[in-house]
């Protein structure tokens, strides 16, 4: 990373994964600030300046989709990046949450810590990001349709 200390904001209720996730963070670099419910990420967004928030969906007191379009109401945060974790994993709340803004959404059940704290990098601008498998198997082509 570079020399700057990035701040992560990250709004989890689930305590073992809010925990789990701010080691992980924290021994890789990043400043964290923990939120266990909306009300706690609302005040934390504004007052740590976050240059990423990670947002859990279902949360006490204010919902993450409530949490996540304030954020981007708010042209003094519209411009943070959120990643949405989240076990709902029906295609209409993705959906919601991508057109809300979000910039990534995760599914906790599926989640590596290891692979999150990538994307976060990625958005961050810290580390490219991969080619896509098939991408990177794809032979190369002259022309619309000649094969090498």
């Amino acid at each position: 990373m570079t020399g700057e200390t990035y701040r992560i904001l990250l709004a989890e209720d689930d305590r073992f994964l809010r925990k789990a996730a701010e080691t992980t963070l924290k021994r890789n670099g990043f400043e964290v600030t923990t939120a266990t419910d909306g009300e706690e990420a609302l005040r934390a967004v504004g007052t740590c300046n976050p240059h990423l928030v990670l947002l859990d969906l279902i949360m006490p007191k204010i919902q993450g989709f409530e949490v996540l379009r304030s954020i981007k109401a708010d042209p003094t945060t519209a411009a943070i990046p959120v990643i949405v974790l989240s076990n709902l994993g029906q295609e209409r709340d993705v959906q919601r949450a991508m057109e809300g803004g979000a910039v990534a959404y995760r599914i906790k059940a599926n989640l590596s810590l290891d692979d999150l704290v990538k994307q976060v990098k990625q958005v961050l601008g810290l580390e490219a990001a991969p080619v896509p498998a098939a991408a990177a198997a794809e032979e190369p082509r002259v022309g619309k349709w000649a094969k090498p």
